[in-house]
């Protein structure tokens, strides 16, 4: 049957060679495709300057719906929906000017860390007095009763796997 490539922008495949593919690739659908792809990935400033250029759709003022859809030449925004985007992009423009880097933080030397951090680790009870709290094996719900498991699924015996003598691999 040979290869078939499969285009991400159109979600189709074809036959796989290079006069199909090149057809292809340079045909109006797919840039097209392509376009609508990388224009979601746009920032909101590039946005509202193509929007404001754009004479507004008034089938789609008019009904709410137009037949071409995001591939409509004229814009599909209203005015609230401009002043919205145009709020928007002052925000990030702001943000851009005022980093959140620029709010001073107090400074902080690494040998007070160490001094509270020794402070705390001596004031905290060591975990090392304690006895060690042996876990209960349990087998999840479900499983077959014990007799039928495989050895690597069986519980370790109760005082653990006895130690194997060095053997020399060779």
């Amino acid at each position: 049957m040979g290869k078939r490539y499969f285009c991400d922008y159109c979600d189709r495949s074809f036959q796989d060679s290079l006069h199909n593919r090149k057809k292809h690739l340079n045909g109006l659908q797919h840039l097209k495709a392509k376009k609508v792809w990388y224009d979601m990935f746009r920032d909101a400033a590039t946005i509202l300057v193509d929007e404001q250029n754009k004479r507004p759709c008034w089938k789609f003022l008019l009904i709410g719906q137009c037949d071409f859809g995001s591939k409509c030449r004229f814009s599909h925004m209203s005015g609230r929906d401009l002043q919205e985007l145009s709020l928007q992009v002052e925000e990030e423009r702001r943000a851009k000017e005022w980093p959140v880097d620029a709010v001073e933080l107090p400074e902080v030397r690494l040998e007070d860390w160490l001094e509270k951090r020794a402070k705390r680790l001596s004031s905290a009870p060591s975990s090392r007095a304690e006895p060690a709290r042996t876990a209960i094996f349990q087998y999840p719900i479900g499983w077959p009763p014990i007799q039928e498991l495989p050895p690597s699924l069986r519980a370790p015996p109760p005082g653990g796997w006895p130690l194997q003598p060095s053997i020399q691999w060779g």
